[in-house]
C-alpha cells in the first residue's frame, strides 16, 4: 500500500492519512523542527506502520528519512518478596531465548501503568497493587517511532494467566540483588536492562 501526504496538505500532520486514523494506539512524533515536504506510508501490517518523511535540511538539500512505527509499549519492573519477576521466551526475529521484564503493547485509552498491570496479569498470573511510572522513552531513534514506559510495580496477588495465542512464557524470579548480573548474561535486551537500571537509579533495587 501507498498513501502519501504531499505539498497541498500539512504533511507533519499524521493524523490525515488512514494509516494513523484506524484507532489503534500509535507513537505518533511531535512537531518538525525541519521543513516535512512529503509524507509516504509504504506497508501498514497492521501491527506497525513503515514509511518515509522527505525533509528538508538546513542546507536547502532534501532527504528521505525511513521510518518504521510501532504502538507505544510497557515495560514492568515488578517486585515482591525482594525477587524481580521475569519472563523466559523464545524470540524467533533473533533466534534465541531470553530471560526478559513482562512487557505488551498498550492498548487505545490506556495508560502505561493500566498496561503494565494488565500484561503482567497476562503473562505472569500475578496483577500488581500499585504501579508508577518511572520514565517513558522513545526508542531507537535512527529509524523508529516508538515510545516506551518503565513501570514498577509491587504488591503481587496471583491471578489467572491469560496468554496471547503467540505467547509461549515461563515466569521466573530473581533475587534483587542478582537481577542486573543475571539480566546482562548474553543473550539480553535494551528494555529489561533499561527497566532494571531506572529502577535501581530510583532506589527500588
Amino acid at each position: 500500500m501507498s498513501d502519501d501526504l504531499d505539498d497541498c496538505d500539512d504533511p507533519a500532520d499524521l493524523a490525515d492519512l488512514p494509516a494513523f486514523d484506524d484507532g489503534r494506539n500509535h507513537s505518533l512524533p511531535g512537531e518538525p523542527e525541519w521543513p516535512v515536504r512529503e509524507v509516504v506510508v509504504e506497508y501498514d501490517e497492521g501491527w506497525f506502520v513503515g514509511g518515509y518523511d522527505r525533509v528538508e535540511q538546513p542546507d536547502g538539500t532534501e532527504k528521505k528519512y525511513y521510518w518504521a512505527e510501532l504502538s507505544p509499549a510497557t515495560v514492568v519492573i515488578a517486585v515482591a518478596d525482594d525477587r524481580v519477576l521475569f519472563v523466559e521466551q523464545y524470540r524467533p526475529t533473533v533466534r534465541n531465548t531470553q530471560l526478559e521484564l513482562p512487557a505488551g503493547i498498550v492498548e487505545s485509552g490506556e495508560s502505561y501503568t493500566a498496561a503494565a498491570a494488565r500484561e503482567l496479569a497476562e503473562e505472569t498470573g500475578f496483577a500488581p497493587s500499585s504501579t508508577s511510572l518511572l520514565q517513558e522513552v522513545w526508542c531507537s531513534t535512527g529509524v523508529l517511532r516508538h515510545t516506551r514506559g518503565y513501570v514498577f510495580a509491587e504488591g503481587l496477588e496471583p491471578v489467572d494467566v491469560d496468554h496471547d495465542s503467540n505467547e509461549f512464557l515461563v515466569p521466573r524470579t530473581v533475587p534483587v540483588d542478582e537481577a542486573l548480573a543475571v539480566a546482562r548474561e548474553p543473550p539480553t535486551n535494551d528494555a529489561t536492562l533499561e527497566g532494571l537500571l531506572l529502577a535501581r537509579e530510583e532506589g527500588l533495587l
